[in-house]
């Protein structure tokens, strides 16, 4: 059963390459403040170097206006930031060179009008003697059409973004478009059981999966420089290729517990001890205890609502996500338990009032499409038997 998609619905184009990575930049910077381009160019031009002439400009443009002053001393603080460049931006950011330059506002005295756009891509060629590379390749890219506040904005809009929801009763396949640009290659895939809500986000640099309430399978794409991450309860779950398997409900078996389960490949489990999705300086990337666990092919982990991570623990690869193949499992699993597992799926009709019948252990495997055989088992293998309750049936002890 195959449910529509909810109308949380965003669809932005996919970067395929540098050429395409300028050309959204160069729309994105379109909108960008012309005062900001103008002190950006201004404090370029500055650091790197200025004569008289220069000098007297740039005085005429700070008296100007009293917000010119203002946005270059914010724009100067911005370029002293840029030292601190991580060197896994420097090639995006060279990338963005030859952006072209963003018009200055009508009418002010900007440098733009005084400098044709090939000069302002040469201004910053001698900033290499001041500050590291990777800071003058961000300089360039300011002077070249938008601030460096713009270009790490931009780089942080998703590529791809939607809600995916199953109903009571209903599964969900999904296909990802995060596959590589062969005509061969596909992208990562994801399996929704019933009653399960997920926000799925692409971005240039990393994949986030969020998965608010229920269970889903996630067989991933291997893209090692944009690692996938899936958000669920208290926990994080990294990878970059694998098949893997979470649990995270309100109800049935597990509740208010997250489940990771690993049928192929490594993940990496740890504590979200930040905000989804966020990404800071200096953030613990393994929660507030410091704990991360990875688990391989085979094994299991299940954390409770804290956030506190159990031992690893073996589990079958024929028993991981079971529902995939419209079946349920238990052992000595308390009865009200497998109901309310089973009431996931639909309405079963059974009252359970008594505490003692609630506890009772069941085990085994069961189709979700015929509860009634369930229902019919039980008073062979529990002490308990069936009493008609209006439209319902009561189970009590015998």
């Amino acid at each position: 059963m195959s449910p529509t998609p909810s109308s949380s619905d965003r669809l932005f184009p996919s970067a395929q390459g540098a050429d395409t990575d300028e050309l959204e930049f160069a729309d994105f910077a379109q909108a960008q403040e012309p005062l900001d381009i103008e002190a950006a160019t201004w404090v370029a031009r500055k650091r790197n170097g200025l004569d008289a002439e220069g000098e007297a400009e740039l005085q005429a443009w700070l008296d100007a206006d009293p917000r010119h002053a203002a946005a270059f001393e914010d724009m100067d603080a911005t370029f002293g930031d840029l030292q601190q460049l991580p060197d896994d931006d420097l090639a995006a950011l060279k990338a963005a060179l030859a952006v072209p330059p963003v018009a200055a506002t009508p009418g002010a005295r900007s440098p733009a009008r005084h400098h044709p756009a090939a000069a302002r891509h040469r201004w910053p060629q001698g900033l290499g003697l001041l500050v590291p590379r990777s800071a003058a390749a961000a300089c360039a890219l300011v002077v070249a059409g938008a601030g460096w506040m713009g270009w790490a904005q931009w780089r942080e809009q998703p590529l791809f973004e939607r809600t995916y929801a199953t109903a009571r009763g209903q599964q969900l396949a999904v296909a990802l478009p995060d596959g590589s640009a062969a005509p061969a290659s596909q992208g990562s895939t994801l399996q929704l059981d019933t009653a399960t809500q997920l926000d799925a986000r692409l971005y240039r640099d990393r994949r986030e999966m969020h998965l608010k309430d229920g269970q889903a399978m996630f067989a991933v794409h291997g893209v090692p420089e944009r690692p996938f991450h899936v958000w669920a309860g208290p926990l994080r779950i990294t990878v970059v290729g694998t098949r893997f398997a979470v649990r995270h409900t309100a109800s049935g078996i597990d509740a208010g517990q997250t489940v990771v389960s690993v049928e192929e490949g490594r993940v990496r489990v740890a504590r979200a001890d930040h905000l989804a999705g966020r990404r800071e300086v200096g953030a613990r990337d393994d929660g507030d205890d410091g704990r991360a666990v990875e688990l391989t092919a085979g094994q299991q982990v299940v954390a409770d609502p804290t956030g506190h991570i159990g031992p690893v623990a073996s589990v079958s690869s024929t028993a991981i996500a079971l529902w995939r193949e419209g079946r349920v499992s238990f052992d000595q699993t308390p009865l009200a338990l497998a109901v309310a597992e089973f009431e996931r799926y639909g309405r079963t009709g059974l009252v359970l009032r008594d505490p003692a019948v609630a506890a009772l252990p069941v085990g085994g495997s069961y189709s979700l499409r015929q509860f009634q055989r369930f229902v019919e088992a039980l008073p062979q293998v529990l002490p308990v038997r069936l009493v008609p309750l209006g439209n319902d049936m009561e189970v009590v002890a015998r």
